[in-house]
């Protein structure tokens, strides 16, 4: 038993770090090619998993080599178009100045209701508010609409706005987060004095807190504590 535990937390770290390598993205986000990849990862960690008999190294081998090849081709793409055009495709216009791209579609095996569903999806449940519509080549569909449905900005109405930056969360669950403080040159005397003034005498009490960059101090208690 202790050896499967072992043999199976082993590939399980593996895994993560292959995927970790490959980069931040999301299922919906890879490229054909690195979805065969992580189908091939997967399919390899499970077999000795399953079967303690066949050795480690001849799972390890093959998922090194694998992501020795992911690397290599995302560096070849990022430098090639020729070579990301193969391994990738290309973005596809299936509505152009609101008309829909009847060939596109066939070319992409996509129906209209297929269409329209990603329009939703992408929060135009009206075609005809639509102008140019994308399909990438990870499957996502980019939609720009017609410039009279488009929200109205404040540079549309000469407004000036400020500065807007992220906000830093400084608790998390009851957990300081030393290094956000430390970025917006504050201590944690300064955080218990704030929370204090709230009424909450203990970080543990504090579900989230974060400051924005107007000094903002925006706090919610755990529900025990509320």
């Amino acid at each position: 038993m202790i050896v499967v535990i072992l043999r199976t937390l082993i590939l399980f770290i593996l895994v993560v770090a292959v995927m970790r390598l490959m980069g931040k993205r999301q299922i919906g986000q890879l490229q054909p090619y690195e979805l065969a990849v992580l189908i091939m990862v997967s399919a390899l960690a499970a077999i000795p998993m399953e079967d303690i008999g066949i050795p480690l190294i001849n799972s390890i081998i093959p998922i090194a080599l694998l992501l020795s090849f992911q690397i290599l081709v995302s560096y070849s793409a990022q430098k090639s178009e020729r070579v990301r055009a193969a391994l990738c495709g290309r973005p596809s216009v299936v509505i152009m100045n609101g008309k829909i791209q009847e060939a596109e579609l066939k070319n992409l095996r996509v129906n209209i209701n297929d269409l329209l569903e990603l329009l939703r999806i992408a929060g135009y449940p009206n075609i005809t508010e639509v102008e140019f519509a994308v399909m990438e080549t990870n499957g996502e569909l980019s939609v720009i609409s017609k410039s009279q449905h488009r929200p109205v900005k404040p540079k549309d109405m000469g407004l000036a706005t400020s500065y807007e930056g992220l906000p830093y969360p400084l608790v998390i669950d009851g957990n300081v987060n030393y290094e956000n403080l430390s970025k917006v040159k504050l201590d944690e005397l300064w955080l218990k004095g704030e929370l204090a003034g709230l009424g909450i005498t203990s970080f543990q009490e504090v579900l989230f807190a974060s400051l924005d960059t107007e000094g903002n101090l925006y706090y919610q208690r755990k529900d025990k504590f509320a």
